[in-house]
């Protein structure tokens, strides 16, 4: 088939979405399809055979796009239906396959389209937008009128995890909608990768958080859940990402509570270099604060084989339980708790560490995922 994927996000860039994108693209490729890619100005070009790569026009005030609603990525995505708009006059394609907000600008044109349109529902940006900022509280009705459109007028639905595919379904229970998982990324094992005991001259047990700084992900929470331990096992923190600022931030933080010694920030990795990160470790930690979408690192995390502590919330609790992770409540009380546990538990430390890994090895592999996606794509003939 001939495919058009409108992805608004720089791409290709190592973080969330656009890691998704990539495997997305790669894979339909793979499958002999011909892809056409409609993305933002901004990213590194990825080469696979099949595949074009199509970006917006570039202007010296569309660069360094920050995740989340901006003006800036309005503007983007005005430039992306302009683009889009003349892709669809001079191509017949079979499938358009529209990213989160790009499914608007899709249906505007479904009259015209001959092919069929897959809205890739990454995340209900109802929820997202009336969530986030104060000028979107009071409009979420109007919002979810517009996504609830969206959903009717698409002729399938790709989603990410399982609590929109509830919604969705609660929406329209006869809507043909697929579940699309993140995967368990394999090991690169040629990927430069830092010692993290070295750096820490630590040989200790070592727990680690990888991914962006965002106050929803819990940072504050893991800082003030790690002061309140009290162990007689020797333990260090290692955090991997985030943005230079908010690195700043934490460190400030620690210094004021006096943890400096427990907690150290490492910066930005090499998103290939993650598994041998994880290797290193022995318990994995995702403090999220809230949300429905499952973190991507979160199937990552399992497929290592190290425990993962986890917040009780919908974000995990879709695919982690007791039986695969330790959850807490979103308390520094409740992480202090779980995480002294941890520590002075082996046996339930390899017990748990390894029935996550099964459960990646199941259901998030890169074999799952492809089984997957080519049964969305067939049903479509």
């Amino acid at each position: 088939m001939k495919i058009l994927v409108i992805a608004p996000q720089p791409f290709y860039q190592e973080r969330g979405t656009p890691i998704a994108i990539k495997l997305l693209t790669e894979t339909l490729c793979e499958f002999d399809n011909e892809v056409d890619l409609l993305t933002y100005n901004e990213g590194e070009d990825v080469v696979f055979k099949n595949l074009k790569i199509i970006r917006i026009p570039s202007f010296p005030f569309l660069k360094n796009y920050k995740i989340g609603f901006s003006i800036k990525k309005i503007l983007a995505d005005i430039l992306l239906f302009c683009t889009f708009t003349r892709l669809v006059v001079f191509n017949k394609y079979d499938v358009v396959h529209a990213v989160e907000e790009s499914i608007f600008f899709t249906l505007l044109y479904k009259p015209f389209l001959k092919g069929k349109i897959i809205y890739d529902m990454d995340s209900s940006l109802a929820d997202q937008l009336a969530e986030k900022y104060k000028l979107f509280k009071g409009m979420k009705l109007f919002l979810e009128s517009l996504e609830k459109a969206a959903i009717k007028y698409s002729d399938i639905i790709v989603i990410v995890c399982k609590a929109l595919l509830e919604k969705v379904e609660g929406y329209y229970p006869d809507k043909p909608a697929f579940l699309l998982e993140d995967i368990a990324f394999e090991n690169d094992k040629t990927a430069i990768t830092e010692n993290i005991r070295y750096i820490l001259k630590f040989d200790g047990l070592l727990a680690l958080y990888v991914g962006n700084l965002e106050s929803y992900q819990g940072i504050k929470l893991l800082i003030d859940g790690i002061a309140e331990v009290e162990t007689d096992i020797e333990y260090k923190v290692a955090i991997i990402g985030g943005e230079e600022s908010d690195i700043n931030f934490y460190q400030k933080y620690l210094e004021q509570i006096g943890l400096t010694g427990k907690i150290k920030f490492l910066g930005k990795k090499p998103f290939n270099a993650l598994g041998n990160y994880l290797d290193q470790t022995d318990i994995l930690l995702s403090p999220r604060l809230k949300g429905n979408n499952t973190p991507m690192k979160i199937y990552s995390y399992l497929a290592s084989g190290k425990p993962v502590m986890a917040t009780s919330i919908s974000s995990h609790t879709q695919i982690l339980s007791d039986d695969n992770s330790f959850l807490f409540d979103v308390t520094p009380k409740a992480f202090s708790k779980t995480f002294k546990e941890i520590l002075e538990n082996d046996n339930k430390r390899e017990v748990i560490g390894k029935a996550g890994q099964i459960l990646a090895k199941e259901k998030y592999s890169i074999e799952a995922y492809k089984r997957k996606l080519k049964n969305i794509y067939n049903s479509i003939n």
